[in-house]
């Protein structure tokens, strides 16, 4: 899997660009705030079909402009592929794969796939529970499009029911509404859930590995889903599932009421992450966080080789830098595979340590 060609239209800082690609490794060179992570951040759009840094598709068209418009050839399960997207200009969001409009932006999804890791994410195991499930859900939506239409739908669900429990003490007869949306919240939640369930399983698996790898077998890591106390079994049947769901927020109901939020549901699951049995957001070290969070997102990685049966593209936004000699070269090491792209400022001489093809971008031009 690899992006051969991106092209760029009023897209961030970028007023018209087209950029070919090496098959293997491309190290993107700059100062900051010159457009390296709106690159990037162009690839995932061309995978996901919105931004990981923002919900609103007016912060990615470049100021004064109306709209924008990215197009990409991609390469995928042997064949060739080109997807554009196209948002703004006063119209829907428009979004095309060879040609052919598509149903739902999951299915940039089934052409591309990115892993994307930028400085922050290796904070994620001392972020709240919020940074955690977006890490699931990034993952979850690329390999699993039933998940992705679920998340959409419980995320509807999840904002309307929160407005009628806004507005219940001035209309008190929104409250007979509840019942449905629970219902409904139930049903989707319990599909989240599902997939949650199997994902964190997998990871567990591989991020344990890659764990032991990186921190020479010091410690063993460990995952641990926690979600809907009243669901005794993520794994069990959905009937079940919806049934437990019900449950917890019938307890929950006049505490939802007074406090005028929805307290109940998978949008409060977690991801605790474990090293030698105990908590790593509590007991972790700075040196230990890291290690885990690169576990993480490696091991997202090899769970995306594994059931689509290709490496995803693999975008390290100035993470290098960030980390120790020994951690720099265990990631190193670790992407041989696939095609993978890395920023960083003049000064990181990056490209003297690997093969491939280097871009310079100043202002919003790539050269």
């Amino acid at each position: 899997m690899r992006i051969d060609r991106i092209k760029l239209e009023d897209f961030r800082n970028y007023a018209g660009q087209e950029v070919y690609f090496d098959p293997v490794c491309n190290v993107i060179c700059g100062e900051n705030a010159q457009g390296k992570t709106n690159l990037l951040e162009a690839m995932v759009c061309l995978s996901t079909g919105r931004s990981h840094r923002t919900r609103s598709d007016r912060e990615l068209i470049r100021f004064t402009r109306e709209g924008f418009r990215l197009e990409g050839e991609i390469h995928s399960r042997d064949r060739e592929f080109t997807s554009r997207i196209e948002a703004g200009f006063g119209k829907k969001k428009r979004i095309t794969i060879n040609g052919v409009p598509a149903k739902a932006a999951s299915d940039l999804s089934a052409v591309l796939n990115t892993v994307f890791f930028c400085p922050e994410d290796l904070q994620l195991i001392k972020e709240g529970a919020s940074a955690r499930r977006r890490f699931i859900d990034t993952s979850l939506c690329q390999l699993r499009p039933r998940y992705a239409a679920a998340l959409t739908e419980y995320q509807r669900l999840h904002e309307h029911k929160t407005r009628i429990l806004r507005d219940c003490a001035d209309r008190p007869d929104l409250i007979a509404t509840l019942p449905d949306f629970n219902l409904r919240m139930a049903e989707t939640g319990a599909i989240l859930i599902h997939y949650r369930a199997r994902f964190i399983k997998m990871l567990a698996s591989c991020a344990a590995t890659a764990h032991k790898e990186c921190s020479g077998g010091r410690e063993e890591l460990g995952l641990q889903y926690k979600t809907v106390k009243t669901v005794s079994d993520p794994f069990g049947d959905h009937k079940l599932l919806v049934v437990q769901l019900l449950e917890h927020q019938r307890q929950h109901h006049y505490a939802e009421i007074s406090s005028r939020q929805c307290l109940s549901g998978p949008h409060k699951d977690d991801l605790e992450v474990l090293l030698d049995g105990l908590n790593a957001r509590s007991y972790a070290s700075q040196g230990q966080t890291r290690t885990a969070a690169l576990a993480l997102k490696l091991a997202a990685r090899e769970i995306h080789k594994e059931v689509i049966g290709e490496y995803p593209i693999l975008l390290l936004d100035d993470v290098l830098s960030e980390l120790d000699p020994k951690r720099q070269e265990y990631v190193l090491n670790r992407i041989g595979s696939g095609q993978v792209f890395i920023t960083c400022c003049e000064e990181d001489r990056l490209h003297s340590l690997l093969k491939g093809s280097v871009y310079r971008v100043k202002n919003g031009v790539v050269t």
